[in-house]
Order: structure tokens, then C-alpha cells, then sequence
């Protein structure tokens, strides 16, 4: 690989931007990340990425809006004595140097598996860089690791051409599988699994509150695994279209109203549900969305005894009104969902993309994707303005960062 001394990234500065007077992120030049075992020992264990392609989240969003992760941005970047993050999570990359145990540790032993983790190799990730020795890691719930750190928030991300990573977060990729722009964001399509295989969906009614990416990918994945009505519900007509065309039975538009609180339910949405339902409710309702209301909308459209899968839940304050009989005495089981089970969701994922017969990895590129249409961004031609129309005309949009 030809050394470089900078590259470049997109980036949040405390001190030159400010996180009360700004928004966005802003195109840096920074240094080339290298590998010094004599310097970083960890880097033994850590490999360097040339990004291909990198998936923006909503957790992007947020922060581009300055409405996420205040705190833990700055308190990591604190601890680290910096001021400046790389922001990004979502990627699919091409290993181009490898620390010395890499081989050693990482690489599957069977002689018959042609995808591996080496120089050359294409290879997405997990955002959550687990620490591998709290008691939540050692019993094989490190997606609760105690001690985790996210890339793009907590510790540097991959929105730039080149990136240092954990080898222990990377997820080889086979290209005859998985298209590459797809393996992108197998990150948050993770998150949809996580959440579609916490329960049984056989047979069940669902409500997905929430269209947006996930939830998207969440009403592909309840079609393949048995979901026999699903009911899809958000606050934009045109993701309702697309819910309906990935194999949503029912759509429901939630129209803005005014409240006393923001948690309040909307009542037309329960009612509609109820209907929908012969006045019983979903067996699972799934938050995808964020806002208090959303949760509480979950609550009180699913039957008793039935399941609520907690998502897309907003930081801060929630409140449920009445909660003992809404969820105690009607025997509602709440699920909280953070990340992917590392790395079981990756290969249930893995296995659902590259079944031809269920059509979700073309509805993915050419339904939420739009074959690349606008939503394909080259990163070195990136303003602001350019980005932020994006952002507001599509669900999902990707980063090409090279060829």
C-alpha cells in the first residue's frame, strides 16, 4: 500500500465548531492511520481498511442535527485529550495491512473457506468495539458489553478513505453473496434481525411503528419469517408506499396533532389497530421510530400478553402513564433491543441476503436503495447542501468512497 500522510474524513470539532453553535459535519484533512506494534501493541490485533462504501444511520442524522449522543461524544473525546471525532459507523472495506496476530486469531481454520480476514480481503463490521473481558463478554452477551465503545461516536468512525480497526469487529464478505453497497449496512440491517428473531413471529399480527430504514428492513425480514399481517406506521405518506411495497398488509399515516405531552398515544392509531385486530391488538408491536408517543403507541395496540420490542427509543426522560395496568396486569413481556448479537445476527443476516428465492437483497437495492438513484453520494464531492438534500429526499443513503 503507498503511504499517505493524510486523508480525508468528515469530522466534528468541539472547539472549532462547537456543538450548541453548529450542525453538519465538516470535510478535514487528518493523518494516515497507521499500524506501530512497538508504540500500540494492540495494533497487533487491528487491521487498516481502505473504505469502499459507508452506510449514514440515523444515529448520523442525529448527530448532524446535534440531537444525539452530546455527552458521549464529548466525554470520550475528553478522556482521549482530542477535540476532533471521524464520525461513521456503517462500511464495507478492503483490508489493506494487518497486524501480526491477526492471522492467527481471526482467521477461520477450515482449508475449504475461500472468505477470510487478509490483506485484500472485502470485509464489513460491527460498530461495537466490546471489551471482551466484562462478565456480559465472557458469557456471550457482549452486544451488552459493559465497557463498549461505538465507532463515530465514542471512539474515531469510517466516515474517511482510510480507517484503523479492531480485526475482532470485521465480518468477511463474500462478493458472489452479498453486493457490496448491501454489506455496507449489514450494521443496521443487523439491528432489524436482532429485533425480528427475539420472538417467534410465526403466525402473528404485527404493528412496526416506524418506516424508516430499519423498520423497513425489519418488514422485509417479519414477510420471510412468517408474520401473517403486518401493519406498518409512521408519520410519512411516501415511506408508507415503500412499507407497502416491501409487504406491508396495512399502512396507518399518523397525522401531527397538537398535545399537552409528547408521550401522549395517538388514539386513532390504537383505534385502527384495534380494528385491524377484531378489537384484540397486535401479538407484537415494534418501536422503530424514537418519539415517547411511539412507545406508548406500542403499549396500548398490543394484546394482552402480548410482546412490545423497544428500538428506536429516544435518550431522555419516558413516560408511561398508568403503567401497572397498562403492562404489568395486562402481561405485556417488553424487550429491549441494543445492536446485534455478535456475531449470531451477522450470519442469520448473512443467510437471509443471500437467499435469491426471498427477494429481500434486491428489494433493499432496488426499493430502498433505488438502485443507487440518489442515493449513492461520492464522498469527495461532498457540501453540506448536497448532503442534507439526501438526507431528506431518501430513507437510506450510502457514501461511495472508493472505487
Amino acid at each position: 500500500m503507498a503511504k499517505k500522510n493524510t486523508i480525508r474524513a468528515l469530522t466534528f470539532d468541539t472547539n472549532k465548531d462547537g456543538w450548541q453553535k453548529s450542525r453538519g459535519f465538516v470535510m478535514r484533512e487528518v493523518p494516515m492511520p497507521v499500524l506501530d506494534e512497538r508504540k500500540n501493541p494492540e495494533d497487533a490485533l487491528s487491521v487498516i481498511l481502505k473504505i469502499k462504501y459507508a452506510g449514514v444511520c440515523g444515529t448520523d442524522r442525529g448527530m448532524w442535527n446535534r440531537a444525539a449522543f452530546r455527552d458521549l461524544v464529548h466525554d470520550s473525546l475528553k478522556r482521549e485529550k482530542k477535540t476532533m471525532r471521524i464520525m461513521g459507523h456503517e462500511f464495507v472495506g478492503e483490508v489493506v495491512e494487518m497486524g501480526s496476530m491477526v492471522e492467527r486469531l481471526y482467521n477461520d481454520l477450515d482449508p475449504n473457506n475461500p472468505v477470510k480476514i487478509e490483506v485484500g480481503a472485502l470485509v464489513s463490521g460491527d460498530s461495537h468495539v466490546t471489551c471482551g473481558r466484562c462478565f456480559q463478554c465472557r458469557i456471550g452477551e457482549d452486544h451488552v458489553c459493559m465497557n463498549e465503545a461505538i465507532l463515530g461516536i465514542s471512539i474515531d468512525g469510517i466516515f474517511a478513505e482510510y480507517v484503523k480497526i479492531p480485526a475482532k469487529n470485521l465480518w468477511a464478505i463474500d462478493q458472489s453473496r452479498i453486493r457490496p453497497e448491501i454489506a455496507s449496512i449489514l450494521d443496521p440491517i443487523g439491528n432489524a434481525v436482532h429485533s425480528t428473531t427475539v420472538v417467534d413471529f410465526r403466525g402473528q399480527r404485527v404493528a412496526v411503528m416506524g418506516a424508516g430504514p430499519i423498520g423497513m428492513f425489519a418488514i422485509l425480514l417479519l414477510r420471510s419469517f412468517g408474520a401473517v399481517k403486518i401493519i406498518a406506521v409512521d408519520v410519512n405518506p411516501a415511506n408508507l408506499k415503500m412499507a407497502k411495497s416491501l409487504g406491508a398488509h396495512e399502512t396507518i399515516l399518523v397525522r401531527k396533532k397538537k398535545k399537552e405531552h409528547e408521550w401522549e398515544h395517538d388514539a386513532e392509531v390504537i383505534d385502527r389497530i384495534m380494528e385491524l385486530t377484531y378489537g384484540k391488538g397486535v401479538d407484537v408491536s415494534m418501536e422503530m421510530a424514537g418519539p415517547a408517543a411511539s412507545l406508548n403507541n406500542c403499549i396500548l395496540s398490543t394484546r394482552r400478553g402480548g410482546h412490545v420490542i423497544a428500538f428506536g427509543i429516544k435518550d431522555g426522560a419516558m413516560t408511561i402513564p398508568n403503567f401497572s395496568p397498562k403492562v404489568v396486569v395486562r402481561g405485556l413481556t417488553l424487550h429491549g433491543i441494543i445492536g446485534r448479537r455478535i456475531f449470531a445476527t451477522w450470519q442469520i443476516a448473512q443467510r437471509m441476503l443471500s437467499d435469491k428465492s426471498n427477494g429481500i437483497q434486491d428489494d433493499m437495492w432496488n426499493v430502498i436503495l433505488k438502485s443507487g438513484k440518489g442515493t449513492l453520494l461520492d464522498f469527495h464531492k461532498f457540501t453540506p447542501e448536497s448532503f442534507e438534500k439526501a438526507m431528506n429526499e431518501h430513507p437510506k443513503i450510502i457514501f461511495k468512497i472508493s472505487g
